[in-house]
């Protein structure tokens, strides 16, 4: 039998801070907050020192130690033990504390935090507890995603989650998501380094060992992983849990440890394997068995092979072709504009064609060489059919643009650039140009001669052509009196233009309200959709009016249901005239002040009384909605003045001479008239003047009176 162990087995960097901060650290008055790792014999190890493991910080005793496993807590906790003055021991996995700060970034801008974890182990819900808006926990790639299409999400990943469940997650999370989804690889790359070598050592295995507790989340996945690759997987916590009879009748046996199963478990293990079968050839390490494999492949120079993205690392990425030997593809021989080690490990998994360029000393790949002659091959093939090419212009010469499409030179003449004269050639260079082929020219080295007018040209007619179909359909569906909807998309001193069904219609500022604006903003808000009505449409000047105010109520029209004789009303007077002043009551609706109804002393001009902007209280007199005439009073509200009694009137008097006169009441000379007749002359001639003037207006004998 042949033993084949995973070079990266025992305790990863996290789990061996927190392990040997227990052993090490005083037992006195220290408490653990959790199971510090998934492995019962550590535990055990941990409590037989005299530290308590506690569920809370409330269960602390003030001023104590606590100890934070490599598992992580949400933020509340540090607060909590703060609060209680505890020292803390933070064993918090660099890797988590990163993904902390992840989540907590992004959070705080606004975005949807997804966690690829399970939702009930201690690192997820450490992570769910450093998001600032509410987190969504996706534990499987199978899980329903459509609840955050409309939200921008960032995907991250509890550090031992599987990578390859992870890529999935994320892949739908793109095809549901709306808005925009970004992506960190938050998986620990040792985590990441074991996954890989547990699919490898099982590829090549008859039989598999995982060893490590079976609430440990991370041995979880290798044991997943193997059984993916290897149809006899089995499990062990510990050498006297381990069956050895089960493993007899294997050739090769794969031993894989999680990360939190200690390094004395896993030489228990192989210990007890050697102890109990003679046979046992000897311990070999996974380099071993790769450089063994490698041997069984062969590849010729100039062959396309397809590989698999298995990692990335700073010099380039690992591929496979066969899943068992591995060949770095060096940066400088990839496709990329720029090569990222990040961006490369989100593609891990994703098969892409290479090219063996070297196969000795050791074998060599390039997709770059590969995708140039597959380019040129292509090239005029693709061109002389009359499809479309983009190149970037390198430069000009007196005839026009120069640019290069793989090793194939190309020429714009520059009456090709576009319509019209182009004056300034200079201005292209290192811009974009969109080609059609004119002519491809074999002599010596073959060259191109492009144009990029055609496109522009054909491009401006189909949008004209589109253009005239919509007016064509849009006139033929719009009429006068038509009720439509539209868009505010710009407004100018004059009006407004609107949108309808994708034309642009003019809404006058004179169109926009019955009582008039000084501004278009002061009723329309641009980007919003109003109901207008279609007041005119010339089709042959392609110019549609529209207006708004058409279709609001008229201040008239809901006077009726504000205003009624005998309302005491509040308004501004606005304008005065030798009969009055007229007085408005809101924007749109003016009542009629007469000049004997401002005051009860006579008036000869309503200025002397009023001024325009003053504020005053009226009371209707007369209401013809009909009409549009409203009546008011302001001396109706007004107390009276007490009158003076009066003389007894005498029909005749006598002259001097003895004489009798008639009394001069109307036409007569008021030269020789007693002071008490001048002022019955004016009431009566005030009473008269108004009742033949206002009487039929006013319509109150009383009040003439």
């Amino acid at each position: 039998m042949k033993i084949i162990l995973s070079g990266q087995s025992g305790f990863c960097t996290g789990v061996r801070k927190a392990v040997e901060t227990a052993l090490s650290v005083s037992p006195e008055n220290t408490y653990v907050l959790g199971e510090l790792i998934h492995n019962r014999e550590v535990t055990d190890r941990i409590a037989a020192r005299g530290i308590v493991t506690v569920d809370s910080p409330e269960e602390v005793p003030v001023g104590a130690t606590l100890l934070i496993r490599s598992h992580g807590v949400g933020e509340d906790v540090y607060r909590r033990c703060e609060a209680r003055n505890l020292h803390v021991l933070d064993c918090t996995c660099a890797f988590v504390k990163k993904t902390q700060e992840i989540v907590r970034k992004q959070s705080f801008l606004g975005k949807t935090i997804v966690i690829a974890g399970q939702k009930d182990h201690p690192e997820t819900i450490g992570l769910v507890g450093w998001s600032l808006t509410e987190p969504f926990v996706c534990s499987s790639e199978e899980e329903d995603l459509s609840l955050l299409k409309d939200k921008n999400t960032v995907l991250v990943a509890q550090t031992t989650f599987s990578e390859q469940r992870f890529l999935k997650i994320a892949e739908n999370l793109r095809k549901v998501c709306q808005k925009t989804v970004e992506i960190f690889r938050t998986i620990c790359y040792t985590t990441t380094w074991r996954q890989k070598e547990a699919e490898k050592i099982a590829r090549i295995s008859d039989a598999v060992l995982v060893i490590g507790g079976f609430n440990s989340s991370n041995t979880g996945k290798l044991y997943e992983i193997a059984s993916a690759h290897c149809k006899n997987v089995f499990r062990a916590e510990r050498a006297d849990g381990f069956e050895y009879e089960k493993f007899l009748n294997f050739e090769r046996v794969g031993v894989i440890a999680g990360a939190s199963t200690p390094d004395w478990q896993t030489q228990e293990v192989l210990c007890k394997m050697e102890g109990n079968n003679a046979e046992v050839q000897a311990t070999t390490t996974m380099q071993d068995v790769v450089e063994e494999i490698g041997k069984e492949e062969r590849y010729k120079k100039g062959q396309i092979i397809t590989v698999r993205i298995v990692s990335a690392t700073d010099d380039g990425v690992y591929v496979s072709a066969s899943g068992k030997l591995e060949i770095l593809l060096a940066k400088e021989e990839l496709v990329c504009d720029a090569y990222s080690r990040e961006a490369y490990a989100e593609k891990v998994g994703e098969e892409i064609e290479v090219m063996v360029v070297e196969i000795t000393p050791k074998v060599k790949l390039s997709q770059k060489i590969l995708a140039k002659i597959k380019e040129e091959e292509k090239i005029l093939e693709d061109i002389a059919e009359g499809k479309e090419f983009t190149v970037t212009c390198t430069g000009f010469n007196k005839g026009g643009l120069t640019a290069e499409l793989g090793t194939y030179p190309v020429f714009v003449p520059a009456k090709e650039i576009r319509s019209g004269y182009v004056r300034d050639l200079e201005k292209y260079t290192g811009k974009k140009l969109r080609l059609r082929v004119i002519e491809i020219r074999k002599e010596r080295r073959k060259e191109i001669i492009a144009s990029q007018r055609v496109i522009l040209e054909e491009e401006k007619a189909a949008r004209d052509a589109a253009r005239a179909q919509r007016e064509e359909e849009f006139f033929s569906s719009i009429n006068e009196g038509d009720i439509v909807e539209g868009k505010v998309e710009r407004v100018t001193g004059f009006g407004a233009f609107v949108s309808v069904k994708g034309f642009d219609c003019l809404a006058h500022i004179s169109d926009l309200s019955w009582t008039g604006v000084k501004a278009v903003t002061d009723v329309l808000e641009i980007g919003k959709r109003y109901e207008f009505k279609v007041l005119k449409v010339d089709r042959e000047n392609k110019k549609v009016s529209i207006g708004y105010k058409q279709l609001q109520p008229q201040p008239w029209d809901l006077a009726a249901e504000k205003y009624a004789e005998g309302d005491v009303v509040h308004g501004k007077v606005v304008r005065i005239v030798p009969f009055g002043a007229f007085v408005e009551l809101e924007k749109g609706i003016d009542g009629l002040v007469h000049v004997s109804q401002i005051t009860h002393e006579w008036l000869e001009n309503p200025t002397s009384a009023l001024s325009i902007g003053q504020e005053v209280d009226a009371k209707i007199l007369a209401f013809n909605p009909e009409e549009r005439k409203i009546t008011l009073s302001i001396k109706a509200l007004q107390p009276k003045p007490e009158q003076e009694p009066r003389p007894e009137r005498r029909e005749r008097r006598n002259s001097e001479d003895g004489e009798e006169r008639p009394r001069n009441r109307k036409g007569g000379s008021r030269r020789n008239q007693a002071p008490e007749e001048e002022d019955d002359f004016r009431e009566w001639n005030e009473s008269a003047s108004f009742s033949t003037s206002i009487s039929e207006l006013l319509g109150s004998d009383e009040d003439n009176k």
